[in-house]
């Protein structure tokens, strides 16, 4: 074959391919059509989490699998690290994040979110024998406190810890064992996780429950996909009415419940 016919070959086979690029295109948003990509860390029982089979599993799990429900999709889960769900969002990899993820300004300037569907705060949990009494009494030099890296404990003490050292962790576990073994003196997290730390290590840690800031958890969107938000806030009125939250407390969370009842604090779900 000489030039010009090489040349030419080539062009038809440019000219099919241009043309196939809508049918191309339409296909893989036909595809994307019934199915919705949420976005969560399966490491935060009882919220997100893996069940005995590896499987996804948790509030938020069944939180998205009903919303995928009323929007008449299959919803796919993807487990990303917590830092690493507003990129996913951003760039198009996943459609919403149901992380327990705190709605705040910062955030909300990369990414939108629907209504609050839980309120909540961050706490501390302390070493038993610490004589902290409150958040004030953590900021001294002689002071180690550990934070969740990306988490708004973590925002919490860069911006008002000044003079104790901060201590920034990948894993929840991580920061937990810090002081359960005594080498910081707090790990500042959400009330319902550091209850359940607080339980499961009581001979070496105590917490104190009130928030000092108190916060609401959101589902993420991206942000222009505003009629998606719209029937996701339309979702989570509906669930909320026919008692879907009230069922997740007491499938997940009823011992809890009944602890945080007694304590005299309003259980947030």
């Amino acid at each position: 074959m000489n030039r010009s016919h090489r040349f030419l070959a080539g062009g038809f086979f440019l000219f099919l391919l241009l043309a196939a690029l809508p049918l191309i295109a339409s296909a893989a948003r036909g595809a994307g059509r019934n199915t919705i990509v949420v976005g969560m860390e399966l490491a935060y029982p009882p919220f997100e989490m893996t069940d005995t089979a590896g499987k996804p599993a948790g509030i938020s799990v069944d939180l998205a699998t009903e919303l995928g429900r009323y929007l008449g999709k299959k919803v796919i889960i993807r487990n990303i690290a917590f830092d690493g769900l507003i990129p996913a969002l951003k760039t198009g990899k996943i459609d919403l994040i149901i992380s327990s993820m705190t709605a705040n300004e910062e955030r909300a300037r990369s990414i939108d979110f629907s209504d609050p569907y839980l309120n909540t705060g961050l706490c501390l949990l302390l070493k038993k024998d610490s004589p902290v009494r409150s958040i004030r009494d953590l900021d001294q030099p002689d002071r180690t406190v550990a934070v969740k890296k990306g988490t708004t404990g973590h925002a919490y003490a860069a911006r008002n810890i000044k003079q104790a050292n901060l201590l920034v962790l990948d894993k929840e576990a991580a920061a937990v064992l810090e002081v359960v073994q005594g080498k910081a003196d707090a790990f500042i997290y959400d009330q319902m996780s550091t209850y359940q730390n607080w339980q499961k290590n009581q001979a070496t840690t105590r917490a104190i429950l009130e928030p000092f800031q108190k916060e609401s958890w959101a589902i993420g969107i991206r942000k222009g996909n505003g009629a998606l938000k719209a029937r996701v806030n339309a979702f989570l009125r509906e669930f909320r009415r026919q008692g879907g939250f009230e069922r997740l407390g007491d499938k997940y969370l009823k011992e809890q419940k009944e602890a945080f009842r007694k304590l005299g604090y309003p259980f947030y779900l």
